[in-house]
């Protein structure tokens, strides 16, 4: 066979792969006859009301001299570790602003970081390909710096994400720019588990985010520079349970909804979706409109303790407040007094819901605490 047929051939399936594409898409609008919002207001339910002392910013936390990239809570709430272009990551207490560790790290294009369940240990990952694990209770050596205590290698492209099992030190999972996902042994350095890869059910661009579903370990579900979400079981790494289509760009974000049954995305496309994890059904698409046609990015998302909030950071410098439930936008953290300066990157909601942390590429993280009647929701 000639390689001018080879070529034909190939075009033509890529139009046949295509037009089913499009098809499924068509069967899957057809399926879904309303979504969570229209359903809301068909019973009467209105947006959660927000006043001025509602969620305030109560601290900011200055210290890195590049921009913050990512952000993770201890379980316990008052700790905050951060990683920044300056190539260091700082442990912060939430509750004094104070600076507990500051670590410089091998390589200074670090991507992602994460606190493991007891707080005792933080990982992160970049432009090195390796996941750095550190122990906080480590002696620091003569030049005043934490050793690294385990080096996570294996992955053939950047290192994304990174996050701790819950409730489990030793394990650990990553996303690549190798379009793979490792579940690590952090004891032992090796891998257990990969996701994707040469199986044909894995993602055919970058991984860019994974989150682990709190109420089933064993369940995670990564995003993906091939527009799509994926849902992995542990114990069955050759494929992916399921894939979740919709966006029309890069899938920056992804983060469990509370009660592990649903999770939420954020794309380049400019819109955060909620889904169903066990139909595979996109649940409602989260989009505010604008005048021109610069769609701001949806970098991060972090859903409240009820999961009635979504929490969504733009590359504008916006911070969504939606109620999940009407999808309306409640409060912008960007139009407020204190609030970041340029593109937010990343956020976090503490353990008990009672606090958000954001971190942006003007080389703060600030806090913001929910006041007046409104403790947490």
């Amino acid at each position: 066979m000639s390689v001018a047929e080879l070529k034909e051939r190939h075009i033509a399936a890529t139009a046949t792969v295509n037009s089913l594409r499009e098809r499924l898409k068509q069967k899957r609008l057809l399926l879904l006859d309303t979504d969570v919002a229209g359903y809301s207001r068909s019973i009467g339910r209105t947006a959660v009301s927000f006043g001025p002392t509602d969620l305030v910013c109560c601290r900011t936390l200055q210290g890195h001299t590049g921009k913050v990239y990512s952000l993770d809570w201890t379980p316990e709430k008052n700790r905050i570790v951060s990683a920044s272009q300056d190539g260091r990551l700082i442990v912060w207490n939430a509750l004094t602003s104070q600076k507990t560790h500051a670590i410089k790290l091998p390589c200074a294009w670090v991507m992602t970081c994460a606190f493991s369940s007891s707080g005792q240990s933080v990982a992160s990952g970049g432009l090195d390909s390796v996941c750095t694990i550190f122990n906080l209770n480590s002696p620091i050596d003569k030049d005043g710096n934490l050793q690294v205590s385990k080096i996570l290698s294996g992955h053939k492209g950047y290192v994304s994400s990174c996050q701790y099992v819950p409730d489990d030190d030793t394990h650990l999972i990553t996303g690549s720019g190798d379009q793979t996902c490792v579940l690590w042994d952090v004891t032992t350095g090796q891998r257990i588990s990969v996701f994707g890869g040469e199986f044909p059910s894995g993602h055919t661009g970058d991984v860019l985010s994974v989150s682990i579903n709190g109420s089933n370990s064993k369940m995670f579900v990564s995003g993906s520079c091939d527009g799509t979400a994926r849902l992995w079981d542990t114990r069955i790494a050759s494929r992916a349970v399921r894939t979740y289509h919709g966006h029309e760009g890069d899938v920056n974000t992804v983060k469990f909804f509370p009660d592990g049954q649903r999770f939420g995305t954020g794309s380049d496309d400019g819109t955060c979706r909620l889904f169903d994890m066990r139909t595979g059904h996109q649940l409602q698409v989260y989009y505010q409109q604008h005048g021109d046609n610069d769609v701001p990015i949806v970098t991060s998302i972090a859903f409240s303790s009820s999961g009635r909030l979504l929490f969504a950071g733009y590359s504008n410098g916006d911070c969504y407040v939606w109620d999940t439930l009407v999808a309306k936008v409640v409060l912008n953290l960007g139009s407020l007094q204190n609030s970041h300066e340029g593109r937010i990157t990343c956020l976090g909601l503490s353990a008990d819901g009672s606090a958000l942390c954001t971190g942006g590429w003007d080389r703060n993280l600030k806090i913001w605490a929910f006041g007046g009647q409104r403790r947490v929701i």
